[in-house]
């Protein structure tokens, strides 16, 4: 791992994928993150499918430390209480109310360790009249105004992963990181609520910021129109991308590489605000074109020509892709005794450097006696750590 968060421990009691993606965002930048399960079945997500590791499970818990407790007896919420002590960030994605009652709210976890920072991930907020409801991924996609600007209204079909659920955590994970930062000058630990509204919101800044500038209400086929996006289908039935923009050069372009003079001569394409209103009828001249060839003659042909294209990948279309092996996406999971051998690295790069592998994400409990041990042979240190912690806040 990278290393950027060496020595920083999140303690994650999450489900699913919103306090799971935060954890996960976390340990792929190098924190110990150790994920908290109940005892027995751990994380629901485990058993997806079958078994207790589906790949649903793999996927949001790399990098991560297992540590089954049963917060109803008085001994594993003891424990649960000195590895808070030892904890700089606390992650969980219960619904309202229910931290309270496994006492994990943040004014008992808070009152533990001052410098704790506590992130609480909801449906719809602490309270209000939603708070209590069930959230799902595809819900909040529904009620943020998001899927309104995603969809084809003539149309409508929920779009591929749960985006909600993967852009909260991800939300999360950078109000931790900027409460850490804030931690290092003030020595305090901060409350953090998000909730899957508020971030698929703000996810949708743009099509919000143009209803109050403009008063126009956004619709799913607006971006694609006025961005002039076009996904058309080749004659092997493959997908090809292109993005024309604004910019009339790339219109030239793709004049020139599909070799189409008439779209140019016909006056309802001759302009671009002609093309965006004649969006639907462009984009049917622009199949029968494109029908003519198979998607790798056209992938090959616009290789000389500058206009922003792509094909449309399937996952492992994408994983053999040249850019992305150049990239070194695809590493290795270490640590491994079940499921995926491969998985997609970090994003990041950090003065060169990426990451390359990541850890398997662990079976219930595997780390726990590793955990309780540690745990054991550091109580005796803990007040002098914490003395030295208020001693460094104070001076």
């Amino acid at each position: 791992m990278y290393g950027v968060l060496n020595g920083v421990r999140i303690v994650e009691q999450g489900t699913f994928i919103t306090g799971p993606c935060a954890g996960m965002m976390l340990g792929d930048l190098g924190a110990d993150v150790i994920k908290v399960e109940s005892a027995g079945t751990g994380d629901p997500y485990r058993s997806f499918r079958n078994g207790l590791y589906s790949a649903h499970f793999q996927a949001y818990n790399r990098n991560k430390r297992s540590l089954s407790l049963d917060m109803k007896r008085d001994a594993d919420r003891e424990l649960f209480y000195d590895l808070i002590r030892q904890a700089d960030v606390y992650v969980q994605n219960f619904r309202p109310g229910a931290a309270a009652r496994l006492g994990a709210d943040a004014k008992t976890l808070q009152s533990i360790n001052p410098r704790l920072v506590y992130c609480s991930i909801s449906g719809f907020g602490p309270d209000g009249p939603y708070a209590k409801r069930p959230v799902y991924d595809s819900v909040a996609q529904a009620m943020s105004g998001f899927l309104g600007v995603a969809i084809d209204p003539d149309q409508p079909r929920f779009i591929g992963p749960a985006l909600a659920d993967a852009i909260t955590g991800i939300y999360a994970s950078l109000g931790i990181a900027g409460a850490l930062v804030e931690r290092s000058r003030t020595g305090k630990g901060r409350l953090i609520e998000i909730s899957m509204l508020e971030a698929m919101m703000h996810f949708s800044v743009e099509p919000f910021a143009g209803y109050f500038a403009l008063g126009e209400i956004p619709k799913g086929t607006d971006r694609p129109r006025l961005a002039q996006a076009f996904i058309v289908r080749c004659r092997d039935g493959r997908l090809f991308a292109f993005h024309l923009s604004s910019l009339d050069k790339f219109w030239q372009a793709l004049i020139e590489a599909t070799g189409a003079t008439q779209l140019a001569d016909d006056p309802r394409f001759s302009v671009r605000q002609g093309r965006i209103d004649n969006y639907r009828e462009l984009s049917a001249a622009l199949d029968v074109i494109f029908s003519a060839h198979d998607r790798d003659y056209w992938v090959a042909r616009f290789e000389g020509f500058d206009v922003p294209f792509g094909p449309v990948n399937s996952i492992p279309e994408a994983v053999e892709d040249p850019q992305v092996a150049h990239l070194g996406m695809i590493v290795p999971v270490a640590e491994r005794s079940e499921g995926g051998i491969r998985a997609v690295r970090p994003a990041f790069t950090f003065d060169g450097e990426r990451a390359t592998e990541v850890n398997a994400a662990p079976r219930i409990d595997e780390d726990g006696k590793a955990i309780r041990d540690a745990l054991s042979r550091d109580r005796e240190a803990w007040p002098e750590r914490m003395k030295r912690d208020t001693l460094a806040i104070t001076a």
